[in-house]
C-alpha cells in the first residue's frame, strides 16, 4: 500500500455499481435499488431517505439535504440547494428584542424544510424510478425497526436531558421523547427503534402519488411533493409550528422550492472539482485546493510537518474568506469568479509562512480584484474571540451506477434541532442555527434568506467522466477532510479506502458556523496517529495543537467511490470512524 497507512477494512470494488454511505443500512437500500435496475440518482434517494430514518441523531427527512448529480448522458453536472429558507416574517431586531441577543435552540430556529423537496426534485430531474419505489426501503425500517447501533444509543444518552427533561411541570419536545425516549429512558444498543409516524407520512406521500399515476412519474412526484409543502402534511407542519410559537406559514411552504444550478468549479492539476455554491461552505474545498496546487506537497511528504502546516494554512485561508464572503447569493453579491480564479489563489498562497502559523484567522483577500472590480462593502470586520463548543451533525452517500452517472449528498439535521412534529415523524429544518445576528454579516439573519450550509457534497471528474464522489459529515471539519481524502487519491495515489483511513488534521481558527460562533484562535485538533515530533514541531510554528483519539468521529465519516480511469472499477470506501460501508458489484 502507498505511504505505509494500515487500513482496517478493504477497498470494495466492482465492475457494475457501487453506493458508499454513513450507514450501513442506507448503504443496502441504495444497493437494493441499484440492482432493481435504478440509477445513480434513484439509489442515491433511496439511501438518503434511508440515512433520515437510522440516523435521526444526525439527518431528518424535514431537514436539509444539498445534492450534486452527474447525468453522463446528458453530459451535464448540477447542484439541488436542498436548504430551507427563513419565515417572512423573522428578522434580526425581533430575535435581538426577544432573546436579548441569543438565538435559543428549537422553534425559533426554524427554516423550511427543504430535504423532502430535494429528494424528490433529483428523483423527478434524473432517477427513472417512482417514490414509492425508492422510499420503500426506508419505510420498511421506519415501520418495522432496525436495532439502534452503539453511535445512535450514544447520541440519544447524551441529548436525553435536553430534550426530555421537565420545565415547570412539563416535559420538553414531548413528541421527541415518545419516539426516542419510550417510558423517559433513551433506546440502549441492540433495542429495537421504531418510527411509526414517519412510516406513515412516507405512505401518505406514496398514495398521493399512485393517486396521480396515470399523469406520468414525474406528475406524480411533483403531486406528491406538492402534498408535503402545500396540502395536508405542510398544514399539520405549520400549525404545529405555530402552537410552539414558530413563525412559519403556508404561505413559506408554499412559496419554497430547490434551486437547480451550476455547481461551484475549481480544477486541481487537471481535474475538475464541483461543490454546491456559496449559500453552503462547498467553495472552501475548492480554495484550499488550488491554494495547494501550488506546492510541492509530495515533495514535503504525507502527514510531514512542512504538509499539515501548508494544508493548515491554505484552510485558514479559505476559511477566512469564507466568513467575509459567503452567504444566500439571492442576498448576497458573492464574488465567486474572483474566489475561485487561480490568480486569488496564487495571491493567497503567498501569504503563507512556511514556518510560521497565522496565530489568528488571517484577514480575509480581495476577490474582487480578481474579478475587474472593487469591493462594494469594504473590508469584511475581524471576529473577537468567542466560547463555545464545536458541533457536528450530518452524514453522507454517494453512488456511481454502470451507466457512468454519480450521485453525490450530504443530508442532515438532527431530532435535537427541532421538535418532531406530533402525528408526522420528522422535525421541521432547525438550521437557523448557522445564521448570524449582525446586520453587517453575509450570512446575517433575513426574511426569506437561507443559513448559510455546512452540509456540501463534492465531485471530481476528469476528463469530463466521473473520477470520485466524495463527502462526509463534521460540521466545520467537512471540508477540511474532504480535501485531505482527495490529495491522499489525487496526490499521493493512495486506495480510496486508505485515503479515508489515514490520520486527518483540522483547523478551528475561525468562527464556527454553528451558534454561538465559537472562535478559537490559533486551535488545532490532530489525531493520535500524526507523528509526536510532527505534532511538536508544528507547535513551535504557533499552532495551538490539541490531540484527539486516533479514528476521532470529531474528523467526520467519509465515504467515496473511485473510478478506475483505465479499467472503469468502482471503488468505494467508507469511514470506520462512525457507520459507513460501501458495497457494489
Amino acid at each position: 500500500m502507498a505511504i505505509g497507512i494500515k487500513t482496517y477494512r478493504p477497498t470494495v470494488s466492482g465492475s457494475t455499481h457501487m453506493v458508499s454511505a454513513g450507514h450501513y443500512l442506507a448503504t443496502a437500500s441504495g444497493y437494493r435499488i441499484l440492482e432493481q435496475g435504478g440509477n445513480a440518482t434513484d439509489a442515491g434517494v433511496a439511501a438518503g431517505i434511508t440515512l433520515n430514518v437510522v440516523l435521526p441523531q444526525w439527518t431528518n427527512f424535514g431537514g436539509v439535504a444539498p445534492i450534486i448529480i452527474h447525468d453522463a448522458q446528458k453530459k451535464e453536472t448540477v447542484s439541488i440547494s436542498g436548504l430551507g429558507r427563513w419565515p417572512k416574517a423573522a428578522n434580526i431586531d425581533d430575535y435581538l428584542a426577544k432573546f436579548g441577543g441569543d438565538l435559543p435552540p428549537g422553534i425559533p430556529r426554524t427554516v423550511t424544510p427543504a430535504g423532502a423537496d430535494a429528494w424528490m426534485t433529483a428523483l423527478k430531474l434524473y432517477g427513472t424510478m417512482t417514490f414509492e419505489q425508492v422510499v420503500t426501503p426506508a419505510m420498511e425500517l421506519a415501520e418495522h425497526g432496525f436495532p439502534v447501533p452503539s453511535t445512535l444509543a450514544s447520541a440519544l444518552a447524551k441529548t436525553g436531558d435536553d430534550l426530555t427533561h421537565e420545565t415547570s411541570g412539563q416535559t420538553n419536545w414531548p413528541s421527541t421523547a415518545e419516539i426516542f425516549f419510550p417510558g423517559g429512558r433513551s433506546l440502549k444498543t441492540g433495542e429495537t427503534l421504531v418510527q411509526t409516524d414517519l412510516a406513515r407520512s412516507f405512505m401518505r406521500l406514496i398514495e398521493i402519488e399512485r393517486e396521480n399515476a396515470s399523469q406520468g412519474r414525474e406528475a406524480a412526484l411533483q403531486a406528491a411533493r406538492d402534498f408535503f409543502y402545500k396540502g395536508d402534511i405542510a398544514q399539520e407542519m405549520v400549525k404545529f409550528n405555530q402552537e410552539n410559537g414558530g413563525l412559519l406559514t403556508m404561505e413559506d411552504l408554499a412559496d419554497f422550492h430547490v434551486g437547480v444550478d451550476a455547481p461551484a468549479h475549481g480544477t486541481y492539476k487537471g481535474i475538475d472539482v464541483y461543490t454546491c455554491g456559496p449559500w453552503c461552505q462547498g467553495p472552501v474545498s475548492i480554495q484550499a485546493l488550488q491554494i495547494l496546487e501550488g506546492m510541492d506537497l509530495k515533495g514535503m511528504g504525507h502527514n510531514s510537518a512542512d504538509y499539515i502546516h501548508s494544508l493548515l494554512e491554505a484552510l485558514n485561508l479559505a476559511f477566512s474568506d469564507r466568513d467575509g464572503y459567503y452567504g444566500d447569493p439571492d442576498f448576497v453579491d458573492v464574488p465567486m469568479e474572483g474566489l475561485l480564479s487561480k490568480s486569488f489563489a496564487e495571491e493567497r498562497r503567498a501569504q503563507i509562512d512556511p514556518r510560521k502559523a497565522f496565530g489568528q484567522m488571517p484577514e480575509a483577500g480581495d476577490p474582487w480584484r480578481h474579478q475587474g472590480m472593487q469591493s462594494p462593502n469594504g473590508k469584511p470586520a475581524r471576529p473577537e474571540p468567542v466560547g463555545g463548543g464545536l458541533p457536528a451533525d450530518t452524514s453522507y452517500t454517494a453512488v456511481v451506477d454502470r451507466w457512468g452517472n454519480a450521485f453525490s449528498a450530504t443530508p442532515s439535521d438532527t431530532i435535537a434541532y427541532n421538535p418532531i412534529v406530533k402525528g408526522l415523524g420528522f422535525i421541521i429544518s432547525g438550521r437557523g442555527s448557522q445564521s448570524w445576528l449582525d446586520h453587517n454579516h453575509p450570512s446575517s439573519l433575513q426574511p426569506g434568506k437561507r443559513p448559510r450550509l455546512t452540509p456540501n457534497p463534492a465531485l471530481a471528474m476528469k476528463d469530463g467522466k466521473v473520477m470520485m464522489p466524495f463527502g462526509t459529515p463534521g460540521g466545520d471539519v467537512q471540508p477540511q477532510s474532504m480535501v485531505q481524502l482527495f490529495l491522499n487519491v489525487a496526490e499521493f495515489g493512495m486506495e480510496v479506502q486508505q485515503a479515508i483511513e489515514a490520520p486527518r488534521v483540522s483547523t478551528w481558527n475561525f468562527p464556527n458556523s454553528f451558534w454561538p460562533h465559537a472562535y478559537n484562535p490559533g486551535l488545532v485538533g490532530v489525531e493520535g496517529r500524526i507523528a509526536p515530533d510532527v505534532v511538536a514541531d508544528l507547535r513551535k510554528r504557533g499552532h495551538n495543537v490539541e490531540v484527539w483519539d486516533d479514528f476521532t468521529p470529531r474528523m467526520g465519516c467519509l465515504c467515496a467511490i473511485h473510478v478506475d480511469p483505465e479499467r472503469g472499477s468502482r471503488n468505494g470506501g467508507a469511514d470506520p470512524r462512525r457507520d459507513g460501508y460501501a458495497m457494489g458489484r
